[in-house]
């Protein structure tokens, strides 16, 4: 094929001089305005990949819980999962291309992978409320279309949503319908079938406060609202009208600073959520009768879908194993509570969406979140069988616990977390387990802890093994770590490099809020002085 033509259209979105990128878990992100070669280059890269899988490409303009000035974008496969691993190198390849090597770069994806290239290829477009992104969209549209693909531009979106359109389309709608009605139908339906069975002693309707972060996530929010209004009422706050995306809200906001958004008013011992600003993540909270903050995570998300879930398998007398996917961050109370008390297996991965799926796809039911409020629920294909025969074969009681596990699977979006999504998950098992905030909030007590950055002159000088929680260079460094993890009863905590910066991100937890930040400041001094730290040194607490 000749590229002569796509080489002459790139000329019109040049690459600005030294711009290295990366795609990651989260695709590209950077400064909007150092971001139109990358998106002119992805859709090319789309119909590339369309034509290798013989499926249709979604592509999402979207920085998630950046600030507004920021944009990025990333490729969804076929069944909605996260771009394949092999082919981040070649988007990470073709980004960073000289314009004169345009050509030969698309000339080695085709010949590496086999591309067929007379295969037709289509691509489904969407992206979120930031100003820059109508324009990248268009950018994007004009990659797909140079190489002669189709594409259908679906609009305002929430990264979960073109998630799930892309999955429908290539299930020929067996997992949904592909608009963004068939969405909120699908989420409605299996909601309000779920908590039918819901006494009337639980108020219904009920009412959650919601922060938008000022993104994508309330305008959907209040379209979804028209399908449930009279089983379920939420308040939005940050929607967007006034304020600045992710600024002092939004899921990220909380769970770093471990207070309430501005912008939104709570009362004593009143339920509230944090979306973040694609609305592919979520976090709980509320402040006590005393004006004490309590943050319930990813953690408190997964075990509780976790515990209602196997709980439901024993009622439909299903016999399927339920793991728990997390990270090194999660919590050691959830961890020590999902082994011990519910006898659900807890595996670790290495931080990052990807490593969680992947570990999910592994288990019947695969229950994964980042403490930061990111995860989903994957039932395989035998889970999901056997759950269906035992709505036909079961006795009333099964029957009746079988369908809520099938409603519970309509509901949950399996292709990635979502925020609208998980929130409806949550409030329909308070709802019908008749807790509280407050009582779910009790299920297990969060060990204090603390994160810190470390700046150091390169990252690459850490490297770890175990999930991240051991560091293997440089040589003394955790063995400094275990002498001062020691020190303090309930105590662990661990060092790992970022992916994207020279900084090192220690976590460390304790019996004690005090003896947490002791510990991270500890363990932060030992990088510092073993692994080149730049810069003021770590402060001690005050």
């Amino acid at each position: 094929m000749d590229f002569s033509e796509v080489s002459k259209k790139s000329a019109l979105h040049p690459k600005p001089a030294e711009l290295v990128l990366q795609y990651g878990t989260s695709g590209f992100r950077t400064k909007a305005q150092d971001l139109d070669h990358v998106m002119f280059r992805m859709g090319l890269l789309a119909v590339f990949r369309s034509k290798c899988t013989k499926s249709t490409i979604g592509i999402m303009v979207t920085a998630s819980h950046n600030p507004e000035e920021d944009n990025g974008v990333k490729l969804v496969d076929p069944l909605g999962e996260m771009l394949a691993a092999t082919w981040e190198e070649h988007a990470t390849n073709l980004a960073n291309a000289e314009e004169q090597c345009i050509s030969s770069a698309l000339e080695n994806i085709a010949k590496k992978e086999a591309i067929d290239l007379q295969q037709e290829a289509f691509v489904v477009v969407g992206r979120d409320t930031r100003q820059s992104s109508e324009k990248l969209i268009q950018t994007v549209i004009d990659g797909v279309t140079i190489l002669g693909g189709k594409y259908h531009d679906y609009g305002l979106l929430t990264t979960p949503q073109l998630h799930y359109m892309v999955c429908c389309r290539n299930t020929l709608g067996q997992y949904g319908t592909a608009t963004e009605e068939g969405y909120y139908k699908k989420l409605a339906q299996a909601f309000m079938n779920l908590i039918k069975e819901v006494s009337s002693s639980t108020h219904f309707p009920r009412c959650l406060i919601v922060d938008g972060a000022n993104g994508i996530g309330a305008l959907k929010l209040k379209e979804l609202q028209h399908y449930i209004q009279k089983e379920f009422l939420f308040s939005i706050f940050n929607d967007g009208t006034s304020g600045k995306l992710n600024y002092l809200c939004g899921a990220d906001f909380v769970k770093v600073q471990q207070k309430p958004p501005q912008g939104i008013q709570m009362k004593p011992n009143e339920m509230c959520c944090s979306f973040d600003g694609d609305a592919d993540r979520i976090v709980f909270y509320y402040n006590d009768s005393n004006g004490h903050f309590h943050l319930l995570d990813g953690d408190k998300i997964a075990t509780l879908i976790s515990t209602f879930t196997k709980e439901l398998l024993i009622k439909a007398n299903v016999d399927l194993p339920v793991a728990v996917i997390q990270t090194a961050y999660a919590n050691g109370s959830s961890t020590h509570y999902l082994e011990d008390t519910m006898k659900v297996p807890v595996h670790c991965v290495k931080t990052g969406v990807k490593h969680l799926h992947h570990k999910a796809l592994e288990s019947d039911i695969g229950v994964y979140f980042e403490a930061n409020g990111h995860g989903t629920v994957l039932f395989s294909k035998t889970a999901e069988e056997k759950i269906r025969s035992q709505l036909k074969n079961g006795s009333k009681e099964e029957k009746k616990a079988a369908a809520m596990l099938q409603y519970t699977i309509d509901l949950i979006n399996q292709t990635v977390g979502d925020a609208i999504s998980d929130m409806l998950v949550i409030e329909a098992i308070l709802a019908i387990k008749g807790l509280s905030v407050q009582e779910w909030d009790a299920i297990y007590t969060d060990l204090p802890s603390r994160q810190l950055k470390v700046k150091v002159a390169d990252r690459c000088v850490i490297t770890t093994t175990d999930a991240e929680r051991n560091a293997v260079t440089p040589p003394g460094l955790q063995v400094q770590i275990d002498n001062l993890v020691k020190k303090y009863r309930f105590s662990r905590a661990f060092v790992r490099p970022s992916g994207t910066e020279d900084i090192v991100r220690v976590y460390a937890e304790a019996d004690t809020q005090e003896n947490a930040d002791t510990l991270a400041y500890e363990v932060s001094l030992a990088v510092y002085q073993m692994a080149g730290g730049i810069g003021e040194k770590p402060n001690p607490p005050h």
